[in-house]
């Protein structure tokens, strides 16, 4: 399913608008190590990193299909500005805000707020009923370009994580601005260069209680269809259209050389192995695209209707955004085998889809503990902490 509000046919047609300069400036990302701030700011102007961001607070508040489709075409132009960007739609999380205070963290341009929703953080309560944060946290995906930050931490009960009902630990995200986190040049990296997914860390800052949420175990301040979805279906959401706009990517830039390029006597376009692999490519691809369609569509449905996300919709979501990553980046693999020593080059787009879409497939959301998860809940086998699904 695939929302035709004027609004989502909006936010594609941005994303398109910008994908040729997207693409062009990729090497220039890479170079950065982030997104260019004046790129980063046309592509906040049109709303690119408001896709789930309540429309109270001027977001454009789309439905899970329309911010796949959003994501697939940034990611389609360069991978790394995908995946900035889907990160960066931590936005959203304001909505566990009071409207007041998500005011003023939206206040601060460019409006990108960058997580690790990992509790890699300490946060201990101070006498004036606030929180002093210590931490560090890896992999903070476009903390070069966000305005605020919203990183897990484990509230301290002295040395020991405190505990809330019903018998869980303090587990929040702790809401920053930008000046009070310092970001360590860390993102040394073979793939996703763009994306400055460097170490940041927080010493001795002071957090009002009111700048704290937990998205994973509460509700929402403000009521929404698409805040009613588990954190984790949320987070495949954002993550489903990164691999499936890279795949797109590499198998279109595969087509529009083969027909050129040759090995022997004929060009690769007329070769039968070759024919194969791209059909096999194509197939795998659309067969993951019209997975996720199907999986969140029927999820979204149900939750039009009023009725609660059930746990096979969490498991069905975990299952297709997993199987859109695995799809794409055997699609990518098997198209730059094809392509020969030349994709080598940095000037080919191919070496920077296959070393994005493989960097990407490291993240934790796609790790093989979660992908055993889905497996025992389809074998009747009891989930640990099915929060996480």
């Amino acid at each position: 399913m695939t929302s035709t509000t004027p609004v989502t046919i909006d936010a594609l047609k941005a994303a398109r608008e910008l994908a040729p300069t997207i693409a062009d400036r990729a090497a220039e990302g890479e170079r950065l190590g982030c997104v260019p701030p004046d790129l980063l700011d046309r592509i906040s102007r049109a709303g690119l990193i408001d896709l789930m961001l309540p429309q109270a607070f001027g977001g454009l508040e789309l439905d899970p299909m329309a911010v796949v489709d959003v994501i697939t075409e940034l990611s389609r132009a360069d991978g790394s500005v995908g995946f900035t960007i889907l990160s960066l739609n931590a936005t959203f999380f304001v909505a566990w805000l009071e409207p007041d205070v998500a005011r003023s963290v939206l206040a601060d341009r460019p409006r990108a707020i960058a997580t690790v929703f990992a509790p890699l953080g300490k946060a201990t309560p101070d006498p004036g009923g606030g929180l002093v944060v210590e931490g560090r946290w890896p992999f903070n995906s476009g903390c070069r370009n966000a305005s605020w930050f919203a990183n897990g931490v484990m509230v301290m009960d002295g040395d020991k994580p405190a505990v809330v009902p019903p018998g869980r630990p303090d587990w929040r995200l702790v809401f920053v601005p930008a000046a009070d986190v310092e970001v360590l040049d860390t993102w040394d990296v073979a793939g996703l260069r763009g994306t400055g997914s460097n170490d940041v860390r927080m010493t001795g800052v002071r957090v009002p209680p009111e700048y704290t949420a937990n998205p994973i175990f509460e509700s929402a301040k403000l009521d929404g269809t698409i805040f009613r979805w588990s954190f984790f279906a949320l987070m495949g959401v954002l993550f489903a259209g990164f691999p499936l706009g890279i795949a797109r990517r590499a198998i279109d830039e595969f087509v529009t050389v083969a027909p050129h390029k040759s090995r022997g006597s004929r060009p690769l376009a007329e070769e039968q192995s070759v024919q194969l692999t791209v059909a096999r490519a194509e197939g795998q691809l659309r067969s993951a695209h019209a997975y996720v369609q199907d999986t969140l569509g029927r999820a979204w449905d149900r939750t039009l209707a009023g009725d609660e996300m059930t746990m096979d919709d969490r498991v069905a979501v975990r299952l297709a955004t997993g199987n859109a990553m695995r799809a794409g980046t055997a699609a990518v693999d098997s198209i730059f085998r094809l392509a020969g020593g030349s994709a080598l080059y940095n000037r080919s787009p191919l070496q920077r889809c296959w070393r994005d879409i493989n960097a990407g497939s490291h993240h934790g959301y796609f790790s093989e503990y979660h992908e055993t998860r889905v497996g025992r809940a389809l074998l009747g086998v009891p989930v640990p902490d099915p929060w996480m699904m």
